[in-house]
């Protein structure tokens, strides 16, 4: 983003189960921010601090379109969590209840769930070795790695890992030296799941570019989507990740997420501050 701002940018802050997010609206034709700038604000001590950046853009085709970073400044196709965000501000300003948003891994549908719930159906899992993407052609169910993770492709990687106690791995060693997997080209989600009966596990998070976070819908969804296809739980599950709980259903045309939403604040990006990290 390199046009100047005399009067700031606006932003908002929202959160779903505390997995964090800082929006742009970026309707209207104004240039998406480029990588340095996506990673100063989200710098939590001289920034604003997101686990994603989400900007919303027109759409010929959609309610409108959603594009995502991660706090590195990288590109992800796919954020639920931000998506359901998104989705419940989009229907709080037109009165709808449903909405069709375009992302990077296709058309998805959002809804009012009731109860100040929000549902996205985030689209089939990706259950090719190319299209996760993977290095090479391997058994997506049992990859060869030790713990026997499950790969899935929810718009974005993930790799699954089933343990006895979510709670006693340390993520901060697991989850850095997993995401650069050689086997992942583009680098992983990692999670690890703790199955607790068929229809309710625990769930901890390292997300690929961003680190430990409290929730990601695109991680829920693929850890659901792993377990079902290990025969470990059915495929409707309360998942419950530091955040709180999400409901995810994968059904026959798609992985549904549900869970609640909230906007924390509005703000603007200070033009001093936007123009001294500015390059040329």
């Amino acid at each position: 983003m390199t046009q100047a701002f005399s009067t700031g940018l606006p932003f908002l802050k929202m959160h779903g189960l505390g997995n964090d997010f800082v929006v742009l609206d970026l309707r209207g034709g104004l240039a998406r921010p480029d990588a340095d700038l996506v990673a100063r604000i989200a710098d939590r001590h001289q920034g604003v601090g997101f686990d994603q950046l989400a900007g919303i853009e027109d759409a010929p085709d959609a309610d409108a379109r959603l594009v995502f970073w991660n706090a590195d400044g990288s590109f992800s196709a796919a954020c639920g969590n931000a998506t359901r965000c998104i989705a419940r501000l989009l229907m709080d300003e037109t009165g709808a209840r449903r909405l069709r948003l375009r992302t990077d891994h296709g058309l998805l549908l959002a809804e009012d769930a009731g109860n100040g719930l929000t549902r996205v159906n985030m689209g089939p899992p990706v259950l090719d070795w190319q299209g996760v993407p993977l290095a090479r052609k391997v058994d997506l169910d049992h990859l060869p790695i030790k713990g026997d993770p499950v790969a899935t492709g929810m718009g974005n990687p993930h790799l699954t890992f089933f343990v006895p106690d979510a709670e006693a791995v340390d993520l901060t060693v697991f989850g850095p030296a997993h995401e650069h997997h050689p086997l992942y080209p583009q680098r992983t989600n990692v999670e690890v799941v703790q199955v607790l009966s068929r229809d309710e596990i625990v769930l901890r998070i390292w997300e690929r570019g961003t680190g430990i976070t409290l929730a990601s819908g695109s991680c829920s969804c693929a850890a659901v989507v792993a377990a079902a296809r290990r025969g470990l739980t059915d495929r409707r599950v309360r998942v419950n990740v530091p955040g709180g709980q999400l409901l995810i259903d994968w059904r026959d045309d798609g992985v549904w997420m549900e869970g609640p939403t909230a906007l924390v604040f509005r703000g603007t990006l200070d033009p001093a501050w936007l123009a001294a990290g500015a390059t040329t």
